[in-house]
């Protein structure tokens, strides 16, 4: 087997109307398409990020929460790598979005921070 990169991470959310402008006005992803299907009652909101990776946004009739905090096993967050983190950080907090102070990585000395989507998935922002 040749895996060559991550094709797409889908994310099913509990209020679309909110996670779609979080992801889309707040982090500036890219809509690439949007459906409603019908049978399954869900919208399906396809996303660029960097016009490369794709974000799939789903939402559901009353999915159940899935806890973050404290850690759970399974998928731990969502990392998105950005030029400046300081100028990221400030763009959120004039959107009103709170983050967690800047931490670096004691291995890559790069600076990262975290915040959370409208459902609390952690989202990391690395700086590149």
């Amino acid at each position: 087997m040749n895996l060559k990169k991550i094709h797409h991470v889908a994310i099913i959310c509990s209020d679309y109307k909110s996670s779609k402008e979080f992801y889309v006005e707040v982090l500036g992803l890219k809509i690439k398409k949007e459906v409603y299907r019908q049978d399954r009652k869900s919208y399906k909101l396809d996303l660029s990020v960097g016009g490369e990776y794709q974000i799939e946004l789903f939402s559901f009739p009353d999915p159940p929460e899935r806890k973050s905090y404290p850690e759970a096993a399974g998928l731990r967050h969502l990392a998105f790598e950005v030029d400046d983190l300081i100028d990221a950080v400030e763009e959120l907090v004039q959107k009103g979005i709170e983050t967690e102070p800047i931490r670096v990585d004691p291995f890559t000395e790069k600076r990262f921070t975290f915040l959370a989507d409208p459902d609390g998935l952690p989202i990391e922002l690395y700086e590149s």
